[in-house]
């Protein structure tokens, strides 16, 4: 049943920015967390100023059942009530704005900074900082827990290997995990205000950048939203070669987690065997641009390189040749009770704490939630080639590594389907300007989940706007949950299997 207090629109189709209704804040609280309750989801939350001194709220929701989005907004000024204390999925959108724009949620239970930079207007901090004070990230009041034989175990930013810098302080009786609290921040770039200075040569590479191992999800993402916003049309031939790159991307993926999985528990077969072939489902990707992470593929208005027949055969007899070795590889998972007693019971999210938190991707159909943009809320190729949704009910390391194997098979045969009607690709470039006063919503299905880019533009059709949410940014505190009352030895079996992104959550 549609809201009144909102507009409902499908997901990379341009809206009028006017048509969008502003209400007050008691009616925007309780109409997003009604919705919420009823199922829906928050995909994107954030403030925008005003030509005056106030600021305007606006919550994108999600409707898996009917494929459909819908905005609504609310002027406020320095401080509103909280979503947070009934809508935990509003929880880090909250913190969020109030780092950037020093808008105070009342009432909010856990109000610290995200990514630990200086409020966007100079003279105003939601924490009260002495404002020549240097920033560091993670220097704040960390939860703790109190009582006899309490201990807290510190780990990060700086780890034991070559990985992104994130820190986790564990609360701790003996080997048990009371609680984890994640504390990130340390990849900030400022991609979204540097967009806001114009779209240029550049924009691409921060595009593809955002989360390297995400080059492709991203910068479609980015693509379809400029393209919905002056109405471009990309050929088919060009969206399937898109596509083609995404299941890549998530094939190289899903196999080098498989790999990272069987390696913590110290099963070498499938550890070995899985790094050797993410390896070349990389490579298959840079046999369509010439770059393994597929940088310079995909551009607006379509892609930058074509694709022979000759490469096309070729690319199909590769992937049929890695389709059997993968399938050793993972098979000798499932048939070795050693895994399956590591695997199995070890990080349990429920079904009800995934709701609750707004998990996306992997973890959420790990717990048996039916969400994947490429089935929910279509776009491109995924229009008219859809994938089902691949998703198990455990909601534990078993779980969320065996969604990944029902994954990995599926954009196989999707992949193959592609390559048999062969696309003689038509390269196309964006000619048009993005329309004025426009809103616009792009959901593209990641290897790790649901990526959205919502852009706005001003009276001259330049972004006024830009918001990006990885699937991380929904995921880290998932991590934490699953933490909860297990052995600080699970810890690292547990990330994997979330497998999440700094700097896609640090931007």
């Amino acid at each position: 049943m549609e809201n009144s207090n909102s507009i409902s629109f499908y997901n990379c189709h341009a809206i009028d920015i006017k048509q969008i209704p502003v209400v007050n804040i008691n009616k925007f609280r309780n109409t997003v967390i009604e919705d919420v309750a009823s199922r829906k989801r928050i995909v994107s939350f954030f403030a925008v100023p005003s030509d005056s001194s106030s600021f305007y709220l606006y919550a994108i929701l999600a409707d898996d059942k009917s494929g459909k989005l819908s905005a609504l907004s609310s002027e406020v000024y320095d401080k509103y009530p909280s979503l947070t204390p009934d809508c935990a999925q509003a929880h880090l959108f909250e913190r969020e704005i109030a780092e950037q724009w020093a808008i105070v949620p009342e009432g909010h239970p856990w109000l610290k900074p995200v990514r630990f930079h200086k409020s966007y207007i100079d003279s105003r901090d939601a924490w009260n900082r002495n404002k020549n004070e240097q920033i560091k990230p993670s220097v704040m009041d960390f939860f703790q827990v109190e009582g006899e034989q309490i201990h807290e175990v510190a780990v990060g930013p700086v780890h034991a290997g070559i990985i992104e810098p994130g820190h986790f302080r564990f609360q701790c009786h003996g080997e048990n995990v009371l609680n984890l609290e994640i504390s990130l921040g340390f990849q900030h770039r400022g991609i979204e205000r540097t967009l806001l200075k114009g779209l240029d040569k550049k924009t691409l590479y921060y595009m593809q950048t955002i989360a390297g191992d995400t080059t492709i999800g991203h910068t479609t993402a980015y693509c379809h939203l400029i393209e919905s916003l002056s109405n471009n049309q990309v050929s088919p031939e060009a969206q399937s070669l898109r596509g083609i790159a995404l299941e890549l991307e998530r094939l190289a993926n899903h196999t080098g987690d498989l790999g990272a999985l069987a390696g913590d528990i110290g099963y070498l077969p499938t550890s070995s065997f899985c790094g050797r072939i993410r390896g070349d489902f990389l490579n298959l990707t840079a046999l369509l641009c010439g770059n393994r992470f597929g940088r310079g593929l995909v551009s607006p208005g379509g892609v930058n390189y074509d694709i022979n027949a000759k490469t096309a055969d070729l690319l199909a007899k590769k992937l049929i040749e890695l389709k059997k070795d993968v399938e050793v590889a993972v098979k000798l998972l499932w048939n070795t009770s050693s895994v399956l007693a590591r695997f199995e019971d070890t990080g349990i999210v429920s079904p009800e704490i995934c709701r609750e938190l707004g998990l996306v991707g992997v973890p959420a159909r790990a717990c048996g939630e039916e969400i994947d943009c490429r089935f929910n809320f279509p776009a491109g190729i995924f229009r008219y080639a859809q994938i089902p949704v691949s998703s198990w009910h455990k909601g534990d390391v078993f779980a969320r590594a065996y969604v990944r194997w029902l994954e990995i098979q599926k954009s196989i045969s999707f992949i193959l389907d592609q390559i048999k009607a062969y696309p003689q690709v038509l390269i196309t470039k964006d000619k048009k300007q993005p329309a004025p006063d426009k809103l616009c919503v792009s959901l593209i299905e990641g290897w790790r989940g649901e990526i959205c880019h919502v852009g706005i533009t001003d009276k001259n059709g330049s972004l006024s706007h830009y918001k990006i949410t990885d699937p991380s940014f929904h995921n880290w505190l998932g991590l934490s949950m699953a933490m909860r009352n297990q052995q600080i030895s699970d810890f690292p079996l547990c990330n994997k299997s979330f497998n999440l992104s700094y700097c896609g959550h640090d931007l």
